[in-house]
């Protein structure tokens, strides 16, 4: 397969659009690090994402949305304290974990229960979504920041990469699951616990793999 690398621009953005829908992966840029997506909709597609990356397929992805409206694609339940969450952050590196629809493709979820969901800022990714979308790098190696490093990992393996630029925020999103009874953050990210506390108003734990 060629890889073809794009800027990103009206033309080529629908390029990407029309790839997606016809179930290939793209890398797009986000404003957290670049994405190897896929439609988050399609069990055809998500499977291509785990062989691009070498990715054990127990290893659920982020699902990526342009709007509140697509969020009945990904989850079924939105409590009070998620669309406080929405209100703060998105768009932006926050990544929420609420119980699934039935709509997003089983291989998004990894057999779950609960889907990761994420309203990005970088127009590119609101522009072909919904779509899930890992960071675009080889599993094990360092997450992209620019399409260069996409084209490194990624050369041979999917037909399009669009350069949007380096990434503004550099790092992955937090990630805080709301499908207890408390909040729990499980990756720390741009956004920091207690700015999700004061969002919220009340305590956030951390998971055990945060704390060791």
């Amino acid at each position: 397969m060629r890889t073809c690398l794009k800027q990103a621009g009206a033309a080529s953005v629908a390029e990407a659009a029309r790839l997606l829908r016809a179930g290939e992966v793209v890398g797009i840029p986000t404003e957290t690090v670049y994405g190897l997506a896929a439609n988050a909709l399609s069990d055809e597609a998500v499977p291509k994402i785990f062989a691009a990356k070498g990715r054990p397929q127990d290893n659920p992805l982020i699902s990526h949305i342009a709007s509140l409206d697509m969020l009945p694609m990904v989850v079924r339940e939105v409590p009070g304290a998620a669309y406080r969450l929405a209100e703060a952050f998105w768009p932006g590196p926050l990544t929420l974990i609420l119980p699934r629809s039935k709509t997003v493709a089983d291989s998004v979820c990894a057999g779950l229960d609960t889907a990761s969901v994420r309203m990005p800022s970088h127009p590119v990714a609101l522009a072909v979504a919904p779509l899930a979308a890992p960071s675009a790098n080889l599993s094990g190696s360092p997450s992209p920041t620019t399409a260069a490093d996409v084209l490194a990992d990624m050369e041979g393996k999917i037909p399009l990469i669009l350069d949007g630029g380096a990434c503004s925020v550099g790092v992955e999103s937090t990630v805080i699951s709301l499908a207890g009874a408390q909040p729990v953050l499980l990756r720390p990210g741009y956004i920091t616990k207690e700015q999700l506390e004061d969002a919220m108003g009340c305590a956030v734990a951390l998971s055990d793999a945060v704390l060791h």
